[in-house]
């Protein structure tokens, strides 16, 4: 059996290189194949920590020497995983991290099976469209001690590119269930189900929330629907100064679930 070794690619017609500039660029051929993009080594380090190979690593010339891309070459290798090597100028279409080191992997797109129901600690998500936000939340949802979010019908692509980016590997760290019916989920939640809102009169700050719980947070201009809103358990409002614009909605999920770990008493370890 031969020993993997580093692939040099140097013509954009090959074959599996137009494969991944689809991926890289279009999210219908992400859904078509199952696959994405992890850009750069801090997710790259995540996906090795967490789930192991990836499909493929990609490299640029300038960047297969560096110390900690060479470390994850390494580890590619000695997983037997394919890695390809290609000119600075084939790699700059697939990456969209502007001076980023000049690393990716092709992963295959983790999926949930079923719907599990909702029976513990959990974020619903119904129509957050900014990729920067809803990684960010997936970032806060993981550091909270979280262990699993609902994406309702319109939200964001959880594992595209730049939510990849902006969630920092917290995806590995969760159980991201896409494509949600939030109505028939809360409706049947065997938790309280919290929703944030402007207009409540019972604070966070006077909700008990050292039960087991879930939260709801909507989209940046509509936030909650009003549907959903009728089903949860209480609404309520993050006092803060009146003279500025409410917190969006990556600030408030932050809010309410470090408030909720804060009442748990979980201590960081």
């Amino acid at each position: 059996m031969s020993t993997p070794a580093i692939r040099p690619i140097s013509s954009r017609d090959n074959a599996q290189y137009k494969q991944l500039r689809q991926i890289a660029s279009s999210a219908q051929a992400r859904k078509k194949t199952g696959q994405t993009l992890l850009d750069g080594i801090h997710l790259c380090q995540a996906w090795l920590a967490h789930k192991g190979a990836p499909l493929r690593c990609v490299v640029s010339d300038s960047s297969h020497t560096v110390a900690e891309v060479k470390t994850i070459l390494d580890t590619c290798l000695s997983l037997g995983c394919d890695v390809m090597l290609l000119p600075d100028t084939l790699f700059a279409p697939l990456s969209q991290v502007e001076h980023g080191v000049g690393l990716l992997f092709l992963i295959e797109t983790p999926q949930t099976l079923s719907h599990p129901a909702l029976n513990g600690a959990a974020v619903l998500l119904d129509g957050v469209q900014d990729p920067g936000n809803l990684g960010s939340i997936l970032r806060t949802t993981a550091a909270a001690g979280i262990a699993r979010v609902y994406c309702g019908t319109g939200t964001v692509l959880a594992w595209s590119p730049k939510v990849l980016r902006a969630g920092m590997g917290a995806h590995f760290a969760i159980e991201i269930v896409e494509n949600t019916d939030l109505t028939a989920l809360i409706a049947a939640a065997k938790v309280p189900v919290f929703a944030t809102s402007s207009h409540a009169s019972f604070s966070l700050y006077e909700q008990d929330l050292r039960m087991p719980c879930a939260w709801l947070f909507g989209n940046e201009g509509r936030g909650v629907s009003e549907s959903l809103l009728e089903l949860c358990t209480r609404r309520l409002s993050i006092p803060q100064n009146t003279a500025v614009e409410s917190l969006n909605v990556a600030a408030s999920a932050a809010v309410c679930l470090f408030e909720q770990h804060r009442q748990q008493g979980v201590t960081r370890r």
